[in-house]
């Protein structure tokens, strides 16, 4: 790991390398770490210290997992993009949809890369994306397209960040009066973030919100 942050840019692609599983956080730094021309200047396990990282090293790449334990890797990315103009960040997850892939290149993500696809993918993505390439795989870059042309829209394409916060809550099992708790607003206003999820998504229960959601890729 570089011993000194924010130094000029060399010729090697600098990342960021975003996972809390420590386990494949170790085996994807040591497999990164010994291509040529990638150094892995820091590992964070959270969105939180990924934001803090991206502003101290300013890499090029951010190789970002979907699922921390203080919120979603996509929802980061406009965080991660302003702590460090340029960085281009690639999502790494365990499944791919077209919604989700949609919802990355929305937040100015740079591609998405599945975690079943092997070392030698993902070290080529890196580069793809550190030379200011997007990656999407093929079966995913139609929704992608069209989303961001505007031809098609998801069922989640309007939710706020708090109705998707409140889907979340919903997929969990939690209940108004626990949703809002856990969200810290009045009853009337938990049960009307989930009247608007439910309408948004066309559902007209609870569980058929989520599996709506599901269906479309917002809970993956």
């Amino acid at each position: 790991m570089s011993p000194s942050p924010g130094r000029p840019a060399s010729p090697s692609i600098r990342l960021v390398l975003v996972e809390d599983h420590d386990m494949v956080a170790e085996a994807l730094g040591l497999a990164l770490g010994r291509a040529a021309g990638i150094e892995v200047v820091a590992r964070a396990g959270s969105v939180a210290a990924a934001v803090a990282d991206t502003e101290r090293w300013r890499p090029d790449v951010v190789l970002l997992d979907r699922r921390l334990p203080d919120g979603d890797g996509v929802a980061a990315i406009p965080r991660l993009s302003a702590a460090a103009p340029g960085v281009r960040v690639l999502v790494l997850t365990g499944e791919a949809s077209p919604a989700v892939a949609a919802r990355v290149a929305e937040a100015g993500g740079a591609g998405l890369i599945v975690k079943s696809a092997g070392l030698r993918k993902l070290e080529s993505a890196v580069r793809e994306v550190a030379a200011g390439g997007a990656v999407f795989e093929h079966a995913l870059l139609a929704g992608v397209l069209n989303r961001l042309t505007g031809r098609a829209r998801g069922s989640g394409a309007e939710l706020t960040a708090r109705e998707r916060e409140t889907l979340l809550l919903l997929a969990e099992g939690a209940s108004t009066g626990q949703i809002s708790e856990r969200l810290g607003v009045a009853h009337n206003t938990a049960r009307n973030h989930i009247q608007r999820v439910l309408e948004k998504l066309g559902a007209r229960s609870k569980l058929e919100a989520v599996a709506v959601a599901r269906r479309e890729g917002l809970l993956d």
